[in-house]
């Protein structure tokens, strides 16, 4: 029996290539602005290319063979994914080239990844413990198809990775003595650095943690395992990673679609944007009777609620705000918008945090303009095993 389509391809398949569709979507909608999308994936391909630096994106912000197969074409060697359950997913789509980037480690997660390994090209993961070393070369890698492993290092924030040189040497030694291993290389992600809105400050951060890179690097040189790749970095500290020149390889993920957390960053010292916003929750009016304000159809179920709530974008009184009014409903308030605004009138939401935002929709509505020409499923939802 043939699958049954999509809630979204039901609702919205007969709407692909009507000029104004966006107007008829059903609300909320998670929906992308496809050439703001390529334009982001070009400029970051450029940057990288022009300083010699490869380009892994992480795929844990969009999730989406379509995306993962933007980046590939415009020059990304792979994608990175958080977790194996996205990796499986972007690889049965057929997307090469998969780094995960969270150590595995369970019974069940190394038979999963045995399996993937078998036929996915150039798969890597993360490794920072020597018993689940012992645990991949004996069980996942074999001599035909020896599995890419990187050592985790530890940036400072204590979540995974190596705690020193030493045990990072020793760590990358015991990787290249493994036949059915293939060593990667230095993999350090500065996750608490990205959203440092100060650039000055997030860039004195990333030299001091980068000036301990470095010392890793010597150390694994002294026990014959330069790293062939150093692989970190992200939409925050790309332009840093860039200019210190010592990451080969950058996993930067939100900059395909932006949201309001790295609006907040100064990301190039200039005060400038370099990456456009292309992701949006389009929500309507529901209801206008209360003096300045209007109920939009977007409440918690519609976004990440880990920060704070949207920002009002296109279709919003200038100067209007946004405040959750409960899982399905979100207040639009400013002077007067309840005569601006009425029952039915869509309003464009800017997601706080991209990555978790996605993760609470099926597929992404892409827009040229106002028409609706794609309906891409958001591929590796819900695998976060």
């Amino acid at each position: 029996m043939d699958a049954a389509p999509s809630d979204d391809l039901r609702l919205h398949g007969h709407l692909l290539g009507r000029q104004g569709s966006r107007a008829d979507l059903n609300t909320p909608v998670l929906v992308v602005e496809a050439d703001a999308l390529d334009r982001n994936i070009a400029r970051m391909a450029a940057l990288a290319g022009a300083q010699g630096v490869r380009l892994r994106p992480h795929a844990k912000t969009h999730k989406s063979v379509e995306i993962a197969r933007r980046q590939i074409a415009a020059g990304a060697v792979g994608v990175c994914c958080a977790k194996l359950g996205e990796a499986e997913a972007l690889a049965a789509g057929g997307v090469g080239g998969l780094h995960i980037t969270s150590p595995v480690v369970s019974g069940p997660a190394l038979a999963r990844l045995a399996a993937l390994n078998a036929v996915s090209e150039r798969l890597s993961v993360v490794c920072d413990d020597p018993d689940n070393l012992a645990r991949l070369a004996a069980e996942v890698g074999t001599a035909e198809r020896p599995l890419g492993v990187f050592v985790d290092l530890d940036p400072g924030i204590h979540r995974t990775g190596v705690a020193s040189p030493e045990a990072a040497a020793a760590l990358a030694a015991a990787i290249v003595a493994a036949p059915t291993l293939r060593y990667e290389g230095l993999q350090m992600y500065c996750g608490r650095e990205q959203h440092i809105e100060s650039f000055a400050e997030r860039r004195a951060a990333i030299v001091e943690r980068t000036d301990y890179l470095r010392q890793v690097i010597a150390a694994l040189e002294a026990v014959g395992a330069a790293p062939p790749v150093i692989t970190g970095g992200g939409t925050g500290t790309h332009r840093i990673d860039l200019e210190l020149g010592v990451l080969t390889e950058l996993q930067v993920g939100s900059y395909i679609f932006m949201d309001d957390e790295y609006a907040a960053c100064d990301l190039t010292g200039a005060g400038d944007q370099p990456f456009e916003r292309s992701l949006f929750v389009e929500t309507r009016v529901v209801s206008a009777n209360a003096r300045g304000l209007v109920t939009l159809d977007g409440g918690f179920k519609a976004f990440a609620t880990e920060g704070k709530p949207p920002t009002a974008g296109q279709g919003a009184p200038d100067g209007a705000r946004v405040v959750f009014m409960g899982d399905e409903h979100s207040a639009l308030i400013a002077p007067g918008v309840e005569a601006a605004l009425r029952p039915g009138d869509m309003v464009r939401l800017n997601p706080p945090h991209c990555d978790p935002t996605v993760e609470h929709y099926e597929s992404y509505h892409v827009l040229r303009g106002d028409t609706l020409i794609e309906i891409w499923p958001v591929t590796a939802r819900g695998r976060a095993r």
